[in-house]
């Protein structure tokens, strides 16, 4: 009879928490969002889910998290949902318990996470107890990272530590509709600075996407629940296995590409389909980062956008690709490169270093990467864009398109740097003009050509044909196992 009385007190129990607050739940859904629950059954397959830690409470003060298990597309994701009805959905202990037992268990078995954040910030009357709670999510975290792949959606306002989690992750979808991602709220920094600024404005999609705050922005909730299945798609479950692979469109099929500048062509026919996830669009945009299907296999896209300021590599660029090309090792997604660059901006003087830095990241990206990594020069590669963008040095294999130009400067700065004094004195050095200089100079030193009888070029290959050689290569580097020297780690020069 007591076991009858302890059931029935518990199946209420979990009975209420399930059903949550129904004024709380008014007010999420006045304010346009879905709750914990409502996300979670929307992103995972019918029926699948199963809540792990009910009932675990603190004196009836729930931890204002839903945590657990399910699949997406019949392969399984673990994945934990703030409740923004209970506390706000503010961090405390109890939630950080959680959240752990989720990441642990993501780790044990080898399959992603996804973190649905909607949160206040910290519970602040906890005190220390509440930071050290963080503390310990943050911790796990960096410890799957490159284990399991973590998705970040921002799906409400997220402050404070809860920001931070969002950056831990390896892709963050924001929601422009609903979403907030700031260190700090509109009261506290208005106490601050004495600036009046609302929510929308410091941690809206715009200005945070502008800063490379968030990797995707959406329209609403909806709209980043179906990215993120369909981002989940184009991953492992973790990196001891590979991306699922599916049968792809036309092996043999030949690109329609007429201008090397054309980034969004490149990235549109190189894939399958034509169907890619662009990854930090509009933050550093000379240079773009997608994730794609080639020949039914994930890969990862990195192409320089030479119609802004002729892909010229700045510290927004650099650091974008650095953090895309390593997300790519992690888990074995082979990396494939059009470079078309005149190299490094030149900086204003007060970011000399941050530029200098943000290109050493990116050349230490692509050396460290052990992945499959193919790279093709569809226009300029001067100076460090050939270096640091995977040039033969940090390539598996490297084509080049005719007319390419590898050099340490452009043409025009390498006849300026060799004529000097005749330019000066207005002299037409062996009776050339400027523009003759420039050409001999393109086709005599820097023409991919030249680049491929010194190897430093495997082949010389038909734009049209670029895809064909591209598959090709990568199918023979499927098998392709390197590592680097037994360490720690390197030192990642940030």
């Amino acid at each position: 009879m007591a076991n009858t009385q302890v059931l029935q007190q518990a199946l209420a129990k979990r009975q209420e928490i399930l059903q949550g607050d129904s004024e709380r739940i008014q007010k999420q859904h006045a304010a346009g969002k879905m709750t914990a629950r409502e996300r979670v059954a929307k992103l995972l397959d019918e029926g699948s889910f199963v809540e792990l830690d009910v009932l675990m409470s603190k004196s009836e003060d729930y931890a204002g998290v839903v945590t657990g298990y399910g699949t997406v597309q019949d392969r399984p994701v673990y994945l934990f949902a703030q409740d923004f009805t209970v506390h706000g959905g503010a961090m405390g202990q109890m939630q950080s318990r959680k959240i752990v037992k989720v990441l642990e268990m993501a780790m044990k078995t080898g399959a992603p996470v996804v973190a649905l954040c909607d949160s206040a910030g910290v519970r602040v009357d906890e005190g220390a107890l509440a930071m050290d709670a963080y503390a310990e999510v943050y911790a796990h975290m960096a410890r799957m990272s490159g284990v399991c792949p973590m998705i970040a959606l921002v799906l409400g306002p997220v402050c404070g530590g809860a920001a931070l989690i969002s950056q831990l992750a390896d892709v963050t979808i924001q929601a422009s509709d609903v979403g907030t991602l700031m260190v700090y709220g509109p009261q506290v920094v208005s106490a601050v600075t004495g600036e009046t600024v609302d929510a929308k404005a410091l941690g809206g999609a715009d200005n945070v996407k502008s800063q490379g705050g968030v990797a995707l922005t959406c329209a609403n909730e909806d709209e980043a629940l179906q990215l993120t299945c369909a981002l989940l798609d184009l991953l492992p479950g973790c990196n001891a296995e590979d991306a699922p692979e599916t049968d792809g469109d036309d092996l043999n099929r030949l690109l329609e590409i007429e201008d090397a500048q054309d980034s969004q062509a490149i990235l549109s026919q190189m894939a399958d389909d034509g169907q890619f996830i662009e990854l930090y669009a509009g933050y550093g945009d000379e240079i773009r980062v997608a994730l794609a299907r080639l020949g039914g296999r994930t890969a990862g896209l990195v192409v320089s956008n030479a119609q802004i300021s002729d892909g010229e590599l700045t510290a927004q660029s650099c650091g974008k690709a650095a953090r895309f090309v390593r997300f790519c090792d992690c888990y074995s997604i082979p990396v494939v490169s059009f470079i078309n660059s005149t190299g490094i901006q030149v900086p204003k003087k007060n970011q000399q270093a941050w530029t200098m830095r943000s290109a050493a990241q990116l050349l230490y990206a692509y050396a460290e990467a052990t992945t499959a990594k193919v790279s093709v020069i569809a226009g300029n590669a001067i100076g460090q864009a050939y270096v640091a963008m995977g040039g033969k040095a940090n390539a598996d294999i490297t084509y080049a398109w005719p007319g390419a130009v590898i050099s340490a400067l452009t043409k025009e700065a390498a006849v300026q740097v060799l004529y000097e004094k005749d330019l000066i004195a207005d002299k037409k050095p062996a009776l050339e003009s400027r523009a003759e200089l420039e050409e001999r100079f393109a086709n005599e030193v820097a023409d991919g050509t030249v680049a491929a009888k010194c190897g430093l070029v495997d082949d010389v290959i038909l734009p049209a044909q670029t895809r064909q050689y591209v598959l090709s290569a990568l199918e023979m580097l499927s098998s392709k196992r390197d590592s680097n020297p037994p360490k720690k780690h390197g030192n990642l020069p940030i």
